[in-house]
């Protein structure tokens, strides 16, 4: 529990963008994200250096598997410990091991099984740090400046995915792969001293439909009942869950063999991705400035109905320019959609429970949504873009059926600050 020094009084209502709270957490977390863009350039070039491409994406996938099997753990530990806490040993646990192996691999040449290793409780340290991070946001703020805070939170994701390659790529000329996993280190470093400032809203009282708390094992089976009971969230986290497992393959892995297929060359693609993160930098911004949208639980399935119909005919159209023009409105329509829906979300969860239904959100974006690559790449393969990208983007219209089958996201609305 935070002590009394370090607690947000309940009716602070300073705007986000002016929350000197909020702004610490904010390029706390940014460090930390370009940090983990620095470290993967680091893990794939070391990987790529010590053995061949099978093996760069066994090093790379090695990651993955920890962070899928313990997220929902990291998510129940999120709410049983506080989650500031938590953000901080996992975040000096990353400074710890990456600042080692700078050390190791300055001293001898980067070996496959160090990198595997290293992958591994790198991934299994992130299983902590994620739910933990999608649980702070209400305990920094109050619910009016939810909106904004997702917004501000978007616009740090993009900005780490910007600037974090170059600047590992920079490192990694200069002073080899040594360098770029140092450089990470210092940057997760750099996150301590600001999240160690933050000061916490209390909980508040518990709600009828908040699970009672108990083993690990209750708290995890008690979030997952919580979720599917739950006439918002349920049908949200539902929803999230399609759309991930209907459209991120076709995002990842389907552009990249839609722009072979086509001749679009690597510039193509290069104009395509940069189509949709401009989208969602916009559609962040747009967050960010007004803090508040009107009818937020339509807006949302119409987005996601939006986003749908783009990525179904992104594969259709006959020229470079109408694809970047789709990925444009795709990645602005999927931006809003999933700051609405991690706002509508936050606002509805008891804090206590957020961790869990972070951990359960994430967990199918890190866990589920990476199985449909395989499946995405093979059916291309076998039958074209075309279809594929149509019949992925039809699938992730069940989403939309989910949203507007339920009375409670229909009705759903942002909170908005109170006059004076």
């Amino acid at each position: 529990m935070t002590t009394a020094e370090t607690e947000l009084p309940e009716s602070a209502t300073t705007p986000a963008c002016r929350d000197g709270n909020v702004l610490r957490w904010l390029t706390a977390h940014t460090a930390s994200l370009v940090g983990d863009s620095v470290y993967f350039v680091a893990l794939a070039w070391s990987a790529q250096k010590a053995a061949g491409p099978t093996e760069v994406g066994l090093v790379l996938a090695a990651g993955a598997l920890p962070r899928a099997i313990l997220m929902l753990g990291g998510g129940v530990l999120a709410d049983r410990v506080d989650p500031r806490r938590v953000i901080l040993g996992s975040d000096a646990l990353r400074c710890v091991l990456i600042l080692s192996v700078a050390a190791a691999i300055a001293l001898t040449a980067p070996a496959l099984w160090l990198l595997v290793a290293v992958a591994l409780v790198f991934g299994a340290v992130d299983a902590l740090f994620v739910p933990a991070i999608g649980a702070l946001p209400p305990r920094i703020t109050g619910p009016d400046q939810l909106a904004r805070v997702t917004g501000m939170r978007s616009l740090s994701v993009r900005l780490s995915q910007i600037a974090g390659p170059p600047l590992g790529g920079l490192a990694m000329g200069l002073g080899g792969e040594a360098a770029t996993f140092a450089v990470a280190g210092l940057l997760f470093a750099l996150s301590l001293p600001l999240l160690l400032t933050i000061r916490m809203r209390p909980l508040g009282t518990r709600t009828e439909e908040q699970p009672e708390p108990g083993t690990a094992r209750e708290d995890l089976l008690g979030g997952l009942r919580y979720i599917r009971r739950h006439p918002l969230i349920g049908p949200l986290v539902a929803a999230g869950a399609v759309c991930e497992l209907g459209l991120i393959g076709t995002l990842n892995v389907g552009m990249v063999l839609l722009n072979a297929e086509r001749g679009w060359g690597p510039s193509g693609y290069g104009f395509i991705i940069s189509g949709f993160g401009a989208g969602a930098a916009a559609s962040a911004a747009l967050l960010t400035v007004a803090g508040w949208l009107p009818r937020a639980g339509l807006m949302l399935s119409g987005t996601l109905l939006l986003c749908c119909a783009g990525a179904a005919t992104v594969a259709l159209v006959p020229t470079l320019w109408i694809a970047v023009v789709l990925a444009v409105v795709i990645g602005s329509s999927a931006g809003l959609f999933g700051s609405l829906n991690s706002t509508l979300v936050q606002t509805a969860a008891d804090p206590a429970c957020l961790g869990r239904v972070t951990s359960v959100v994430m967990l199918t974006m890190v866990g589920l949504a990476p199985l449909s690559y395989p499946l995405v790449g093979a059916a291309i393969g076998a039958w074209g873009a075309a279809p594929v990208f149509v019949g992925c983007g039809t699938f992730a219209v069940l989403g939309v059926a989910v949203t507007l089958s339920s009375g409670a996201v229909r009705r759903a609305e942002l909170p908005r600050k109170r006059p004076a």
